[in-house]
């Protein structure tokens, strides 16, 4: 009896161990839980904003899904959530998401006035430990310092573009028309091309960014490299006889059926496939497109083969020469200041920048931002011949609306639709930006 007992009690003491046991494992599952250490709450997530949407920019898209696939291999905690958006929904949707301060923990930034408004906002992060560690030495001279304010780098350059004339030789030959190498020379060609009913120049001017080059360009080849940067930082006058005599020739070459048929009212992307459907004998692009014309497969080969590109001409008795670009540092990332995950966003820029310096060259014939050993690369010779041109520039002149604060900015950008339009004279061109810069001093 006393050992039946016994094997009674015995059996409960197992009972209530394993219920005390089991109770003290779902407290610690608890505290767990609680305290974020759970394997589940471990894992992060970085959201990223990007602008290189499949369609229009197909080998930049497949590069970056294949950073971010090797960054999540290597980092099994961290998920990367994108969103693609086009370029000018792309900066709309920044600038809305700015006003709530709830900008992607990473996305693109443009270089100078771009950045303005989000460093004086706070919005920015400092990415200086950046380029002291990980990608110390890695930039080309002159490019990440253009996305620093007060000498704090806000920006990290993906992308070193100088913006060629490109021209289809086939469209050239089948009319008698020469390689432009003077302003006069390419009214002639423009003209010429005119008179046989073929389309001279793809112009996608609602951009407005777009028709903002070809001012540029002439800006700089009458008025010399420092006519247009002196009139944008207030040492001289968009006033200036060169710039208005600039903004002049802009509407002679209108006058002259230069730019497609109702080039204000067609997106880039939709001039672009005029110039692609060899419906256009030139167009003026940065070398983000080189893809389009050299490596791009969605292209005939046949096509591919007929582009080639030139220098703007200069202008005679002009101050500027052809080797001055209008160009300059394209996107860059930046991490958003008050994001969630900053340090997982920095170490994911840093992998990004350093992978984009090793495949766009390769994957894309794009010319990034970091040095680039092309000894031994199997490089497009259109790539190759552009490399040696930005090695012999002798002036780089920043894309005037990324130069100048977003309010001024716009000015600048609807005035040279305007101009283009014939909406506006030359001298009324010159007084609407000299206002917008003005009312900023």
């Amino acid at each position: 009896m006393k050992s039946a007992w016994h094997k009674v009690l015995f059996s409960f003491a197992l009972v209530l161990m394993f219920a005390l046991a089991a109770c003290g494992g779902n407290d610690e599952e608890e505290e767990n839980a609680a305290s974020g250490e759970n394997e589940s709450d471990s894992s992060k997530t970085i959201e990223f904003m990007h602008l290189w949407p499949e369609g229009s920019s197909k080998q930049h898209h497949e590069i970056v899904n294949s950073i971010i696939d090797e960054f999540e291999s290597d980092h099994p905690d961290v998920t990367v959530d994108v969103e693609i958006l086009g370029n000018e929904q792309y900066k709309e949707k920044l600038k809305v998401l700015s006003t709530s301060n709830e900008l992607p923990d990473v996305g693109m930034t443009w270089a100078a006035g771009f950045l303005d408004p989000y460093v004086g906002g706070d919005m920015f992060a400092p990415l200086d430990d950046i380029l002291e560690g990980p990608l110390k030495d890695k930039f080309v001279a002159g490019t990440a310092e253009a996305y620093a304010v007060d000498d704090v780098t806000y920006g990290l350059p993906l992308e070193l573009n100088i913006t060629p004339l490109y021209y289809n030789q086939r469209i050239f030959d089948e009319n008698g028309v020469e390689v432009p190498g003077t302003f006069e020379e390419l009214k002639e060609a423009i003209q010429t091309l005119a008179d046989n009913g073929v389309t001279p120049v793809a112009l996608g001017n609602k951009d407005r960014w777009t028709g903002s080059m070809w001012y540029m360009y002439l800006a700089d080849r009458i008025g010399g490299s420092k006519a247009l940067n002196s009139a944008i930082d207030r040492t001289g006058s968009f006033e200036d006889p060169a710039l208005i005599q600039a903004a002049e020739e802009i509407q002679e070459l209108v006058d002259m059926d230069a730019f497609i048929n109702g080039f204000n009212g067609l997106g880039n992307d939709e001039a672009k496939g005029y110039f692609i459907n060899e419906q256009a004998a030139m167009y003026l692009m940065a070398t983000w497109d080189l893809p389009e014309w050299t490596t791009n497969e969605d292209n005939p080969q046949e096509f591919r083969d007929s582009v080639d590109y030139a220098k703007f001409p200069t202008v005679e008795g002009g101050e500027g020469d052809a080797n001055s670009y209008v160009g300059g540092p394209g996107v860059g990332l930046f991490v958003a200041e008050n994001s969630d995950v900053k340090d997982e966003a920095k170490e994911f820029v840093s992998f990004f920048v350093e992978k984009w310096g090793e495949r766009s060259v390769t994957d894309a014939g794009v010319i990034p931002a970091t040095v680039v050993d092309t000894e031994g690369l199997d490089l497009p010779q259109m790539y190759i011949d552009i490399l040696n041109d930005l090695n012999e520039a002798s002036n780089l002149t920043l894309y005037a609306d990324v130069q100048m604060s977003a309010g001024v900015a716009d000015v600048h950008l609807d005035s040279i639709q305007a101009l283009f339009g014939k909406a506006i004279t030359p001298e009324e061109f010159a007084k609407q930006q000299e206002d917008a810069l003005a009312a900023e001093e």
